[in-house]
């Protein structure tokens, strides 16, 4: 696996693979370093990647929004419906250690779709948050898009899974399910956009947020120690 590891803000390693990571592989590796995680055996980390073409069902799947089995289906153990990932999505595995971080997982969803909206921001793409609707959202020639997809999991209160921003993936693989359930709203993504940032862009960009965004959750953890203390 062709991987480049730096350490980040706070000790969290910051972990980019540069080839296409199979899923089972992905998803090994991921719950192993949780549980790890969780035992205090191991650095909370970020993993930056890219998987082959395939489908993942979260835990509110409906077997009728899958349309066409084109690309493999994984059952994914993590919330949300049905999901495409493949090659030009950046997906961000998220383990992170909620008990020393804050115990609030609906308070880490949003600082996570936060970080996500933010680092669109920078790169010149204005994108939001949708009540009833999850995931991060954005305007495609005046009409309203999922750009990216957030599907998160807590054990043992370490985080899994996270979320996934298309850059420049085959926008007509998405035609095999129901997106998340939404089908009455488009997928797009930053090259649809006619937006010039590519990966190593949104890489940099989200890194550059990520100080935020664990400032976000440990506002979060020391709000949580006052309350305890007073």
């Amino acid at each position: 696996m062709n991987v480049h590891d730096i350490i980040g803000g706070d000790g969290i390693e910051w972990r980019t693979s540069g080839a296409l990571v199979p899923y089972p592989e992905a998803l090994a590796w991921m719950e192993a370093r949780a549980l790890e995680i969780a035992k205090g055996n191991a650095r909370e980390c970020i993993w930056l990647l890219e998987h082959p073409p395939l489908y993942t069902s979260g835990t509110s799947a409906d077997a009728a929004e899958l349309l066409d089995d084109r690309f493999p289906v994984f059952a994914a153990g993590r919330g949300g419906r049905y999901t495409y990932h493949g090659p030009g999505q950046r997906i961000a595995y998220l383990m992170i250690d909620l008990n020393k971080r804050g115990r609030d997982v609906r308070r880490f969803v949003h600082a996570v779709e936060g970080w996500v909206i933010a680092t669109l921001g920078d790169l010149g793409i204005t994108a939001w948050r949708a009540p009833g609707r999850i995931g991060i959202w954005t305007s495609n020639g005046g009409q309203e898009a999922k750009i990216g997809a957030i599907g998160i999991r807590v054990r043992k209160w370490v985080s899994l899974h996270g979320f996934s921003v298309n850059i420049a993936p085959d926008l007509s693989h998405f035609g095999g399910i129901v997106p998340c359930g939404l089908a009455e709203f488009p997928v797009t993504s930053i090259a649809a956009l006619a937006n010039l940032a590519g990966m190593a862009a949104f890489d940099a960009a989200l890194l550059v947020g990520l100080a935020d965004f664990l400032a976000e959750i440990a506002a979060n953890n020391l709000l949580e120690g006052r309350l305890k203390k007073s």
